[in-house]
């Protein structure tokens, strides 16, 4: 009689063991899954990604779709799959807000017609560049504005939040058209006033077009990836005049955890084609 209750004690202890241990790791991994590791579902869980919602080929949203479509969607939807996520979250971000809202964690990665510049470097990390774009100078036909010298003493209109400022200046100083000081600004430098020309940013490209049109600059400058949403047959570019290049990367919080395998990714990416096959797609 005690032989069989000693078994059944034991079978009742091995039982008790097990279960404690199942729990213990279905804990475990309920917790890793919190904090980046892989979850209960498979996968690595949901890769936030930042995107634009307003470049046509690059990232746009369709308001009836309420979808985003573009190269870079493309790619975003491609890498999170190659670092084993198991799904993409999509959030709109702006010039404005991009930064911000990557170091503050509201999304893990922008991919976002994003250059790549020295002075970025200090805050985000950057994946080896994905695209190569250009600054072009937009005007309207109907100015009659056919080379660089004829916006001498003109409007040249910028998005705010963008290099497109700093880096056209600095262009107009290299070739000769400004000395490039500024004679006068105004606190946030959205209105500046140089030599040769005034300077002024708006706070979206869709005002920055407006500003165009109805004849408040007589340029615009804007990547040349972006101007192709605003180019139309009333339109056109500069053939004189471009600022090369405008390299744009996936950016991640800096040194952060992804950032060694999103660059991996974009390598590879890079090295089997996938990303040129993207740009045809989209070009």
């Amino acid at each position: 009689m005690m032989n069989r209750r000693n078994a059944m004690a034991i079978r009742r202890n091995r039982w008790l063991a097990a279960a404690v241990a199942a729990l213990l790791a279905f804990v475990f991994v309920a917790l890793a899954g919190g904090c980046g590791m892989p979850s209960l579902t498979g996968g690595n869980g949901t890769l936030t990604v930042g995107v634009r919602a307003d470049v046509m080929g690059f990232g746009y949203y369709n308001e009836k779709t309420h979808k985003y479509y573009g190269m870079e969607i493309d790619l975003a939807n491609e890498m999170a799959d190659r670092m084993g996520y198991s799904d993409v979250k999509f959030v709109t971000v702006t010039p404005d807000t991009r930064k911000e809202m990557l170091q503050n964690g509201q999304v893990d990665a922008l991919v976002a017609c994003y250059s790549i510049s020295d002075h970025r470097k200090e805050n985000v990390d950057f994946s080896p560049a994905y695209y190569t774009s250009t600054v072009q100078m937009m005007v309207e036909n109907s100015s009659l504005i056919t080379d660089i010298n004829g916006l001498k003493g003109r409007y040249i209109g910028t998005r705010a939040g963008t290099d497109t400022a700093a880096i056209l200046v600095k262009k107009l100083a290299e070739i000769g058209f400004s000395d490039g000081n500024p004679l006068q600004a105004n606190d946030d430098n959205s209105d500046v006033q140089f030599d040769n020309f005034h300077l002024l940013q708006y706070p979206s490209y869709q005002e920055l077009s407006d500003a165009l049109e109805s004849g408040a600059v007589g340029a615009i400058a804007l990547d040349s990836a972006i101007a192709k949403t605003y180019l139309n047959d009333e339109r056109s570019t500069l053939s004189d005049f471009s600022i090369n290049p405008e390299e744009y990367g996936v950016a991640t919080k800096k040194d952060s955890a992804l950032s060694a395998t999103v660059t991996t990714t974009i390598q590879n990416m890079l090295d089997d084609g996938t990303i040129n096959r993207f740009i045809d797609k989209w070009d």
